[in-house]
């Protein structure tokens, strides 16, 4: 690049730098600097366009075009050329716009007499802020040089809007971080409340995006490089990596060592950008050929490469994970994605937990479930406008995360959460009474747990036991299988603190969404179907005897009630079953105390197991519905995949038949049956279950009250009868005529 034009875009960054400083107003500033561009690169136009909502993009200032369009001029997202930077995140530069594939006249602007058109977007680290535009008389392209000065410009444009130097009073944007917002994601954990938001990443923030001597940011750049270098090789030299594990961080050594990287960043930092600013331009640019890349290998290899730039922003800025600020005293935790073991290090302060990614069966969300904090998953982009300490409302319920809300939005919410607490007191008050409905059944209500944490929940919930005690839980936390000993007295605290009552442990199941961090992930094409659960048990039979081992040792000669996870086959069952009576065997031999009892159970979990040999039922202990994943394979409908899960009601007439028929085949044997999931800890669902034959339900703790509540206020022969009588009427759904049927019995 020529000395000249260096000169003139260091120059024109100083310019807007001290427009930055200026006392202007939002609006004077836009004005300003849209002047000082159309001047420095000698064009008669230059215009800014915002976004205003989350596809609107707005013309807020220009130079050249009609003033009387800006604010009045809006484009949506991928409408124009405009429109298409904004989409595509890449520059669009032509000599003819007009004959260009999506251009759009708008006849407000006048730009009718301009042919050369270059667009270039405004983007931070992902995040879409606008597109800035430069258009000249004279038919032409704009050079390389132009169009890459253009870019830097840009990046200090979106660090100004960043900063919300470009907000403006009137019609004027309104500045970011200071706006109610309300993300629509998913349901991890059900429940609602209020606090204040603390990220999990603070975002660095950068102040200094112009620097005057290049010469020094450089050697900032290269120090923080060579810093980032080291720390990265001696990660790489720690002798207790797996393969994947040195995989990842050879790509972070491949990247850290590229010349074109830090080539690129130095040349940013030659057109006036400080080191910070230039890390931060090249991590938007990958961000931008991150979503444009098919191939889901690069797009993780991509991925590497901006968490090693947030790793060199932190040592150039200083800003670490501990940023020094301090933690709300009702914080609700907001993070791209966080593992099993983080969430746990925050425990039961979290009011609430937010994540961008995540998945209904996720690590996460599996220990969410078990603090009773409220998850919502898939909340897009709220990293990059949450800020820590801003008020958030989180309903677990609805999947819908409002973020500083207004008034109006809180008190409403507030009166939500405070019916919600006066529901919870009157079930309270059930805490020591039989779940009995009005036709004289009883239901037995048990809770599903996976953590020591959960189990104080035993006593106030008022669950006659642990229906479902999840063992995997104590594998994922740790880089390395526990140790026989350390399972055996953790099931011993579990055993200890139910006093007496009973609680079902479920063998290790993992594979599909459970992958352990020590255990190489199975390349799959449909996990939820492959190597799991019991199946991995039975090929790997010494972590599952080490399993039982600790189980018998740890009941001590208690009662022992075992399930195996994952049975489509009767086979698997005996399989499995046969290595617990060896194990008894040489536990025996040994001298170890057996338990007094032990019961063997199996969780029907796929629709093959339903048509299993009678002698199946009859060698089965117990039998527990694994609620989740039957519906899913019944349904053919992936439960983490958000476009299907959501279509199939657990009421469908053909579904509540099928568990109709499951009851059926346990009564005939007498096999004890129950019924386990989500499903299960919602009330008008645990009715169906229950007025289908089921007479035990297990549901995580804080379900068990409104479950309770509702069965003693129905007569569950009529809601068979209503039930019948919609399969009968050929109804796709008994939905409707349940909840009808429930409304008549809150008048009576």
């Amino acid at each position: 690049m020529p000395e000249r034009s260096e000169s003139e875009s260091r120059k024109l960054l100083r310019r807007l730098r001290d427009t930055l400083a200026s006392e202007a107003e939002g609006q004077e500033r836009l004005d300003r600097i849209v002047r000082l561009i159309a001047d420095s690169m000698g064009s008669e136009v230059c215009s800014i366009y915002l976004f205003r909502d989350p596809v609107t993009l707005e013309l807020c200032a220009t130079q050249g075009l009609n003033p009387a369009a800006v604010h009045k001029t809006r484009l949506k997202m991928g409408e124009g050329l405009v429109g298409r930077v904004a989409r595509t995140g890449s520059p669009v530069n032509t000599g003819d716009a007009p004959s260009e594939k999506g251009f759009r006249y708008m006849a407000e602007t006048g730009e009718e007499i301009y042919s050369s058109f270059l667009g270039v977007p405004i983007q931070r680290v992902g995040e879409k802020m606008g597109v800035l535009v430069v258009q000249s008389k004279t038919a032409r392209q704009f050079s390389e040089d132009e169009v890459y000065g253009l870019e830097v410009v840009a990046m200090v444009l979106a660090e100004m809007n960043e900063l919300g130097a470009l907000a403006g009073g009137g019609e004027g944007i309104k500045a970011l971080h200071s706006q109610p917002v309300s993300f629509r994601g998913a349901t991890g954990q059900e429940g609602t409340t209020e606090g204040h938001v603390w990220l999990h990443e603070p975002r660095v923030v950068i102040a200094n995006p112009v620097a005057d001597d290049p010469a020094r940011e450089t050697d900032r750049l290269r120090a923080a490089v060579s810093q980032l270098r080291v720390s990265v090789d001696d990660l790489l030299s720690a002798a207790s990596l797996d393969k994947d594990q040195r995989q990842v961080l050879e790509a972070y050594r491949m990247f850290a060592h590229s010349r074109g990287w830090t080539r690129r960043m130095e040349e940013d930092i030659a057109r006036g950008l400080s080191a910070e600013a230039a890390v931060e331009k090249e991590q938007s640019a990958t961000r931008a050929r991150l979503e444009q890349v098919p191939d889901a290998y690069l797009r993780d290899r991509l991925h590497d490469l901006d968490d090693l730039s947030n790793r060199l922003l932190r040592i150039l800025t200083g800003q670490g994970t501990d940023t020094g600020a301090t933690m709300p005293p009702d914080p609700v935790l907001v993070a791209r994605n966080i593992g099993p073991a983080e969430l746990l290090d925050y425990g039961r302060r979290l009011k609430g937990v937010v994540l961008e990614e995540g998945s209904v069966g996720s690590h996460a969300a599996i220990v969410a479930r078990a603090l009773a904090i409220p998850l919502v998953i898939h909340a897009e982009r709220i990293t990059t406008e949450a800020l820590n300490g801003d008020h958030i409302l989180v309903d677990g319920d609805q999947g819908v995360v409002h973020l500083r809300p207004e008034e109006n939005v809180a008190k409403a919410f507030r009166d939500k959460i405070a019916m919600q607490a006066k529901a919870q007191e009157r079930y309270a008050s059930l805490r020591n009474l039989p779940a009995q409905a009005r036709c004289g059944t009883v239901i037995a209500l048990h809770m599903n747990a996976g953590l020591m944490a959960d189990l104080p929940s035993l006593e106030g919930s008022g669950a006659e036991g642990v229906g479902l005690f999840r063992t995997e839980l104590q594998f994922l936390l740790r880089t390395k299988v526990p140790r026989r000993e350390e399972l055996a007295a953790l099931y011993a605290r579990v055993m200890d603190a139910a006093h007496g009552r009973r609680v079902v442990f479920r063998t290790l199941d993992i594979g599909s969404d459970k992958v352990l961090p020590y255990m190489k992930p199975q390349d799959e094409p449909n996990p939820a179907m492959g190597w799991r659960a019991i199946r991995v048990g039975l090929e790997k039979p010494g972590v599952l005897r080490m399993q039982l081992q600790a189980l018998i040792r740890a009941a001590a000669g208690r009662p022992l009630s075992v399930m195996f996870p994952f049975v489509a086959q009767m086979e698997e069952y005996t399989a499995a079953r046969d290595h617990l009576m060896h194990t008894l065997d040489q536990e025996a031999r040994m001298g170890r105390v057996l338990p007094e009892k032990v019961e063997v159970g199996a969780m029907l979990e796929t629709p093959s197991l339903a048509f299993a040999p009678r002698s199946f039922f009859e060698r089965c202990d117990f039998v527990s519905i694994g609620g989740n994943d039957l519906k899913q394979f019944f349904f053919a409908a992936d439960r983490e995949n958000e476009r299907v899960r959501r279509r199939y009601d657990t009421l469908n007439a053909s579904f509540l038949t099928f568990l109709g028929q499951i009851v059926d085949r346990c009564a005939e044997t007498a096999t004890p049956l129950t019924f386990c999931g989500e499903d299960a800890g919602r009330p008008v669902e645990a009715i169906a279950l229950a007025a289908m034959g089921l007479r035990s339900l297990s549901m995580r703790p804080a379900s068990i009250g409104p479950v309770k509540h509702l069965i003693r206020r129905v007569d569950l022969t009529e809601a068979r009868a209503v039930i019948d009588a919609a399969i009968a009427r050929g109804d796709m759904s008994t939905r409707p005529a349940l909840m009808q049927w429930l409304v008549t019995q809150q008048q009576d």
